[in-house]
């Protein structure tokens, strides 16, 4: 359909109606059961005629369903309009990938696009349109529930992501593509800097941060093709981001040129009156239109008030007709007018959803993510030894995360099914085991188990709900009780594996003592069985953190690409006046980039082919490998750079390019990575973004700290 086309539907609605097209309501009030609209109706003070028209609906789940309710609703709709059907498949839909944090660690975008595409596919067969993903919040305090959503601490590793999952989701032709689903930026802007780890607190940015490090991965989504963006909950500049024009209007809409909706989070424009900066709900919708704010999710500011406001004063129907002209663009883009089913299929749902190569996609996924922290000499495990695997984690399935909101708990392997599966003497306890208490016989059975087998594998971590939004925790540590166990455990037992499942960077300093650390994160329905493969050795662990792991929370924020300070602790850290704590070094415990295999993987003859280049250039990094030991590998070559002397004072050292190679046994390769120098671009003190002559230090290793090679370079 042609833009003049949607303008003369728009030219044919009434102004209630072009209002409606601007609200979002959740599935229940769509439900068969007219009773169980009546509370949520009663709520938002809506009738019967608003619910016909909302313009889009949250939460809506099965082909069939959804065929129904846009049936019913272009059947109810004054123009037989299509509505948009969306939701949050964050990691997948009924097939649980690992949690965005996770897929972070698998330093491999083609494994982030198969995340995408298969979690499009099963979403789009059972009828959804659209999903609130990518989330590319920067994170760098893992007291924040949501870091779990985030893929990680780095602004360039996160930018690689966003064009992934945005290509993963919608394909290269999402209108005629009915197994791909649009996708929605989020949160703009900074959510994941929000004060203390507190969700939904004040971010309090500079704007030379805010556009180093927050804004460049929401750009690269929108560079990309994303066809929404979602208002982050917090304020900016003490500016509620659902009202803040300066990011949405100047930012994102004049800089960022995005032409599609912006739609606010969960009741986030109604939330502008508890910041103080809206007296009531009409000046709320006030702001919100003024900012560019094109969809209220879940409260009713314009519904109510937009024609009060309209009768005021003209510029309003303007701004409400340019918001409803996106919105209808959206639809457009989705081929809803043509095709307002779209993908939905019942039959073709029942074949698809948690198929056979979804579940494989997903081990292998789970497997690339998954980051061994510790191996003193235990792993790969002997499939012939006695092995005892217990703790709270080892036979739930709770392994998915706060945000699977198809998954069941019922599908997922369990970490004791998949060393089962592969152990020849594998003791799974019957005991239960608490995530927050000790029994009498949980522990009288973990002595016992702990004492009769060779090796101990210990399942400990969150609950799903411990991490996720509205789950900030001020002490990141495991349980006390967990601690207790593994301290138990620890005492009597002859080797012990811990298996963490998990949503965030922990303060592990109460297992240090393990003989190996495997951090499984929530690693989706297929966990138990990667855990498997990695601790037995089938596969050679991979994963590197894409955020930091502190010494303890008093570190908080601690993350590896930091500036110099006048007086630096790398400089002389056993001095006393000098930028550092006195009771912990500033180093992560475990730092971005850092992961242990099977395998040593060495480091030569770094090479550039210029030592002088140009400003416009690129420099090519040649790197030699080699696999010293006899089972495959992958390794993820990092390459670092650090300005020397910038306009601002610029990072120690930043991420700026990294290739995957596998390696064969005793394999040596030469590895060639192209460094493009307008990645060394930075915000200078007048916001523009330039790269700067002079010279530069270039490193080269397998994480930000153990950087075994080093040349310089200059630009001019």
């Amino acid at each position: 359909m042609k833009q003049t086309e949607l303008l003369a539907i728009i030219e044919k609605m009434s102004p209630k109606e072009k209002v409606d097209q601007l609200l979002q309501l959740a599935a229940d009030f769509y439900t068969d059961n007219a009773e169980d609209r009546t509370g949520p109706m009663d709520n938002l003070n809506i009738n019967e005629t608003t619910i016909d028209n909302a313009g889009s609906i949250l939460g809506v789940s099965g082909a069939q369903k959804a065929i129904d309710i846009q049936k019913n609703y272009i059947e109810n709709n004054p123009h037989n309009l299509p509505t948009i059907l969306m939701a949050d498949i964050i990691h997948g839909f009924r097939t649980i990938f690992p949690i965005p944090l996770a897929l972070g660690c698998t330093w491999n975008t083609d494994a982030v696009e198969e995340m995408a595409s298969i979690s499009a596919l099963e979403s789009s067969v059972s009828g959804l349109h659209l999903t609130f993903s990518p989330m590319l919040d920067l994170v760098r305090d893992p007291r924040w529930g949501r870091v779990l959503e985030s893929t990680g601490e780095d602004p360039y590793l996160n930018s690689v992501y966003a064009k992934s999952m945005v290509k993963g989701y919608q394909g290269d032709n999402l209108k005629e593509d009915v197994t791909k689903v649009a996708a929605c930026v989020k949160h703009f802007a900074a959510y994941g800097g929000a004060i203390g780890g507190r969700d939904y607190n004040t971010v309090d940015v500079s704007e030379t941060t805010l556009r180093e490090k927050y804004l460049p991965s929401y750009q690269a989504a929108i560079d990309a093709g994303a066809k929404l963006v979602m208002t982050a909950f917090n304020t900016i500049e003490g500016v509620p981001a659902s009202g803040n024009k300066k990011l949405f209007r100047d930012v994102l809409r004049d800089e960022f040129e995005f032409k599609g909706p912006v739609i606010s989070d969960w009741a986030a424009i109604k939330e502008m009156i508890n910041h103080g900066v809206a007296a009531n709900e009409k000046d709320a919708a006030r702001l919100a239109i003024e900012a560019g704010v094109d969809i209220e999710m879940m409260t009713t500011c314009y519904d109510k008030h937009l024609l009060e406001l309209i009768d005021e004063d003209a510029k309003y129907m303007d701004l409400l007709d340019e918001a409803v002209l996106r919105i209808l663009e959206l639809k457009n883009d989705l081929g809803l007018f043509e095709n307002p089913y779209r993908g939905a299929d019942p039959v073709k749902e029942k074949e698809v959803i948690l198929s056979e190569s979804h579940r494989e996609s997903a081990r292998e996924i789970a497997e690339k993510s998954m980051v061994l922290l510790e191996n003193k000499e235990i792993l790969p495990l002997d499939k012939t030894a006695k092995i005892a695997v217990f703790g709270p984690k080892a036979t739930t399935g709770d392994l998915m995360g706060a945000w699977s909101w198809q998954g069941k708990f019922d599908e997922v392997i369990t970490i004791a099914e998949g060393l089962v599966s592969k152990g020849e003497h594998v003791s799974v306890s019957t005991t239960n085991y608490d995530l927050f208490e000790n029994t009498a016989e949980s522990l009288v059975d973990a002595k016992e188990l702990a004492t009769t087998n060779d090796v101990v594998v210990l399942a400990l971590g969150e609950a799903d709900w411990m991490s996720g939004e509205a789950a900030s925790r001020s002490d990141i540590k495991l349980p006390q009780s967990q601690i207790e166990l593994f301290k138990i455990v620890r005492s009597v037992a002859k080797k012990v594996v811990v298996v963490l499942v998990n949503g965030r960077p922990l303060d592990l300093t109460d297992i240090s003592e393990a003989d190996a650390i495997l951090e499984a994160w929530f690693p989706g329905t297929e966990g138990g069985n990667a855990v498997a493969n990695i601790l037995f050795g089938d596969v050679n662990p991979s994963g590197r953190l894409s955020m930091s792991f502190p010494e303890n929370v008093g570190q908080v924020p601690v993350y590896y690409n930091t500036e110099n300070t006048g007086r630096p602790y790398e400089a002389a850290p056993e001095e006393k006046y000098v930028s550092k704590y006195l009771d912990v070094s500033n180093y992560a415990k475990y730092p971005f980039g850092y992961g242990l295999s099977y395998s040593s993987v060495s480091y030569d003859n770094l090479a550039l082919d210029k030592e002088i280049g140009e400003i416009e250039d690129t420099i090519k990094v040649t790197v030699t490998v080699t696999n010293q030991s006899d089972r495959l590998t992958t390794e993820t070559i990092q390459v670092y750079t650090r300005d020397l002397v910038g306009e601002t004072a610029r990072p120690l050292k930043e991420l700026k390019a990294f290739k995957q190679v596998e390696l064969a046994a005793n394999e040596t390769k030469e590895v060639v990575i192209e460094l493009e120098t307008k990645k060394l671009a930075y915000v200078h003190q007048d916001l523009s973004w330039a790269v700067d002559a002079g010279e530069f230090n270039l490193m080269v290793g397998p994480n930000s700290r153990e950087l075994k090679l080093a040349k310089s370079f200059s630009l001019r």
